[in-house]
């Protein structure tokens, strides 16, 4: 069993987009709130190739330069099955160039540390990932199969055992009674082996005409199908971590900027805050119009004056088209 004292790995996904300002912040972030964190950082870069219409890789040198003033290390990596059609196939692709056999944890670009990340006990024998998540697929046709049925044929394609993943304390045809994860973050003891597992299930579920899966789209889901099936077979679950430290008092996956002003709490402001301050960060950061904006000329507070925190819409579409509506959307 691996413990909160083990050094592990994190890595998250970088290219010549948001994502390389995204994986800077989160490095900043990460030097701030967790200075004693003894494992490597490394941003993961894809290589142009025939998967890529124009090159994906970082190119700025002052990014790549502010990356590696906060410790953070390059890692390149192919896309054989995935790229510029399915980006979000970069976080599975991307395990597959990490040292084997040590434990890691995956996080999306868009994430800051907030607390200390030694803190968290990971058990890297028992895989997890992110509960910070809603029903987004599948979405039964009127006609079925129902979840069970969608959910089952899954299971039974990869042999795996589909009732003991089921959550019986919720009701059948009940979204929360299948294993089912947000991808922001996820974590094992070997990333090849993972990796392995992961690129193995969602090509065969993009590539195999599965019956029961007719009519349901897997775009930008196909991640979030294949995640839950690779770490039931690998011996993890829902339970893999205690609640409230990762997606809570550790880290936030806050998404999209002016979601972040609308919806985090004042700590989590505080953090990103401090972390872009250092005019040897800000010179680079400025150059996201987000970040420069709502960060850097603080038109985000703006956006936080505009909600009640303790009582904010239900719906995320709502705070966005309140946002639109005041001219401060962007992304």
């Amino acid at each position: 069993m691996q413990t909160a004292n083990n050094k592990f790995n994190i890595v998250v996904i970088g290219q010549n987009n948001r994502l390389q300002y995204e994986a800077l912040l989160f490095a900043a972030s990460l030097r701030h709130s967790c200075p004693d964190f003894a494992g490597r950082l490394f941003v993961a870069v894809p290589q142009p190739g025939a998967r890529w219409s124009q090159d994906p890789s970082i190119q700025d040198e002052d990014v790549l330069k502010a990356l590696h003033q906060l410790g953070a290390k390059i890692l390149p990596f192919e896309n054989r099955a995935f790229g510029g059609s399915y980006p979000y196939g970069n976080k599975i692709e991307a395990l597959l160039a990490l040292p084997e056999g040590e434990p890691f944890v995956f996080f999306d670009s868009d994430t800051l540390v907030t607390g200390d990340l030694n803190s968290v006990p990971f058990d890297f024998d028992r895989p997890g990932a992110s509960l910070k998540v809603e029903g987004t697929w599948p979405r039964p046709t009127l006609y079925g199969p129902g979840y069970d049925g969608i959910w089952r044929a899954l299971y039974e394609r990869f042999e795996l055992d589909f009732d003991s993943s089921l959550d019986k304390a919720q009701p059948a045809e009940y979204w929360r009674r299948y294993l089912y994860f947000n991808a922001g973050y996820f974590f094992y003891r070997c990333p090849r082996q993972f990796g392995e597992r992961f690129l193995e299930y969602a090509c065969t579920i993009r590539d195999e005409d599965i019956l029961e899966l007719a009519g349901q789209t897997l775009d930008p889901w196909l991640d979030q199908v294949a995640l839950p099936l690779v770490i039931h077979a690998l011996g993890g679950g829902r339970d893999a971590l205690p609640t409230g430290l990762l997606d809570g008092s550790v880290t936030c996956h806050y998404r999209l900027f002016p979601l972040l002003y609308a919806r985090e709490s004042d700590h989590v402001i505080e953090v990103l805050e401090t972390v872009v301050a250092p005019n040897k960060f800000k010179k680079v950061l400025k150059g996201y119009d987000p970040i420069k904006k709502l960060v850097l000329q603080r038109k985000g507070h703006k956006i936080r004056e505009m909600f009640d925190r303790e009582n904010l819409p239900q719906r995320e579409q709502v705070i966005r088209n309140k946002i639109k509506s005041k001219g401060l959307w962007m992304r």
